[in-house]
């Protein structure tokens, strides 16, 4: 509920601080008085474009304070004041502030912090519903039609969106499969032929460094061959040194008893006899292990540059080319069995979308049963408004499955004839003036929408009319005002009268000043400004009399 509107300096406006209730409220006051002043005041908190020459002359800036209470907050008000960073306790009013400089700028405000302008109006559509002789938005914006009408077929749009979300989910899945099946496609052929080569080659950790091992001893063994044959031909051959120390040790074994010294020289021999057979031993190790082939060290060399040249390949050592082995392997095995997955997620996809196609024709029969209600109800409403020539269509579509979502399936507008035999049309392409407005009325009535904005405005809905019709008017925003609160500027006498506040705006000058004020009257006020309005610039008993009688009824 918007319950305290403050203006400072706009255009004729010097200071003006209003109060406000719930139920309906009225404005009055001649034509020029600067009703619309008050709704361009109020357009400013609401976001709208600030204009300069909305300043009051000889002043640097205006301003316009709008305060709003909620028992509770509409839903969806609370997620728009976290992303702007305002926090608002439960309970606490909402104050939205706006300033605009003589010199063209502005500034916005919620709850005394700094904000965009765009917060401002992110948070309009929660505030003001705003109904006047040019409005394009609304209930004359299509984009709101499917929303009403769900709302008043009381009907689950909420399963249908978490349906859609699941369905959707299972499609991103399937589409990710097929994808990843794609690619895999296009790399078995190459990851067969991969593993092909390295399941011939048979790699095994810790193989490199052996054949490398191997193949530097035999290089050593090459290098070396010629000194350890020398090597062993002398340790080895009749001449060689060992085999004279034998034939030494023979002769002093046969005459070593003859004496002490003999016996200490063969023991000596016999040491360099073991000593010399243990080198002549490892001369034959050696030669044994560096024995050169040439034939072993080609095929050792091949071995070792075919798995070096294979890890080049694959970009990884040697040693992880088992690993590579098994990872291929994996990668084959993965897309054999990816035709599995891929039947199994569509299978998924497909249960989803049907849940979600049941859901959404259930939603879309509720909104077509809800649709023939609504007509009903606004035909009803449409004599009494004097738009009985008119008729009103809830058109209810089945759109193409590229534009279903968490909404359904189907697309809503709301179509009238104004004219017998004349084609059903959108709202704004045939309602003018205040025939929007009152068909704009006819909708409100019939939907008796709950959890809109705070407060609706309608700006001179009964231009035009009278009697009867103004009287009906009266009578539909008095009961359209009795669940919340509604703000009607009007000419006309039935419908002030059936205000619960009524404010009566004047324009005053003094020499070159020229000043709009507002004031809220009492019961003898409202029946002098229900005279004025009934009989012109001079009141007459007949009007007073009859401006009673408006009153009392």
């Amino acid at each position: 509920m918007l319950t305290q509107l403050a203006i400072r300096n706009i255009v004729l406006i010097e200071a003006l601080d209003l109060s406000f209730a719930r139920g309906l409220g009225v404005l009055t006051g001649e034509t020029g008085a600067g009703k619309s002043i008050l709704l361009d005041a109020l357009g400013l908190v609401l976001g709208n474009r600030a204009d300069s020459g909305l300043v009051r002359a000889g002043e640097d800036k205006a301003s316009v304070t709008a305060t709003f209470e909620f028992a509770p907050m509409p839903d969806g008000l609370a997620e728009v004041l976290d992303d702007a960073g305002v926090e608002v306790e439960p309970g606490e009013a909402l104050v939205l502030g706006r300033q605009v400089k003589a010199d063209g700028g502005s500034k916005a405000f919620v709850n005394g912090q700094p904000v965009g302008v765009a917060t401002l109006r992110a948070l309009a559509p929660f505030l003001v519903e705003l109904h006047g002789q040019h409005d394009d938005r609304g209930l004359v914006n299509a984009r709101g039609h499917r929303a009403l009408l769900t709302r008043y077929a009381q009907a689950d749009e909420a399963a249908v969106a978490e349906a859609w979300r699941r369905w959707q989910a299972a499609e991103s899945d399937l589409a990710a499969a097929h994808a990843a099946a794609d690619n895999a496609a296009a790399e078995q052929e190459l990851a067969a032929a991969h593993l092909a080569e390295l399941e011939r080659l048979a790699p095994q950790e810790g193989e490199e460094e052996d054949l490398a091992g191997q193949r530097a001893d035999m290089q050593k063994g090459e290098r070396l061959s010629e000194d350890l044959s020398s090597l062993q031909h002398l340790f080895a051959g009749s001449d060689s040194a060992l085999a004279q120390l034998r034939a030494a040790a023979r002769r002093l074994d046969r005459i070593a008893p003859e004496h002490e010294a003999l016996a200490e020289a063969l023991a000596a021999l016999d040491r360099c006899l073991i000593e010399g057979g243990e080198a002549e031993a490892a001369v034959d190790r050696a030669l044994d292990a560096l024995s050169f082939d040439p034939a072993r060290l080609d095929a050792v060399e091949t071995r070792l540059f075919d798995l070096r040249a294979e890890a080049r390949k694959h970009g990884c050592a040697v040693d992880e080319l088992p690993a590579k082995m098994r990872e291929l392997r994996e990668t084959l095995d993965a897309i054999e069995g990816g035709e599995a997955r891929i039947k199994a997620l569509s299978a998924a996809a497909f249960e989803k979308g049907a849940h979600y196609r049941a859901l959404a024709e259930t939603l879309s029969a509720q909104r077509v049963e809800a649709a023939k209600r609504l007509d009903a109800a606004v035909a009803a409403e449409l004599a009494p408004l004097k738009l009985d020539a008119a008729k009103f269509k809830t058109l209810v579509t089945r759109t193409a499955e590229d534009r279903w979502g968490p909404h359904g399936m189907d697309a809503v507008e709301f179509l009238i004839s104004t004219n017998p035999g004349a084609p059903f049309a959108p709202l704004a392409k045939i309602a003018s003036g205040g025939e929007l407005s009152r068909f704009i009325l006819s909708l409100k009535v019939a939907l008796a929408e709950e959890g809109g904005a705070a407060v609706i405005i309608f700006d001179e809905i009964d231009r035009g009319v009278g009697g009867a019709v103004a009287s009906a008017i009266g009578e539909r925003l008095a009961r359209l005002a009795s669940g919340g609160q509604l703000l009607a500027v009007t000419h006309s006498p039935q419908v002030a009268a059936r205000g619960n506040i009524h404010f009566m705006i004047a324009k005053s000058s003094e020499g070159t000043v020229t000043r709009t004020s507002v004031g809220q009257l009492d019961a003898g006020g409202r029946q002098e400004e229900i005279a004025r309005m009934l009989s012109g610039a001079e009141i007459t008993p007949e009007a007073r009399a009859q401006a009673e009688r408006l009153l009392e009824a």
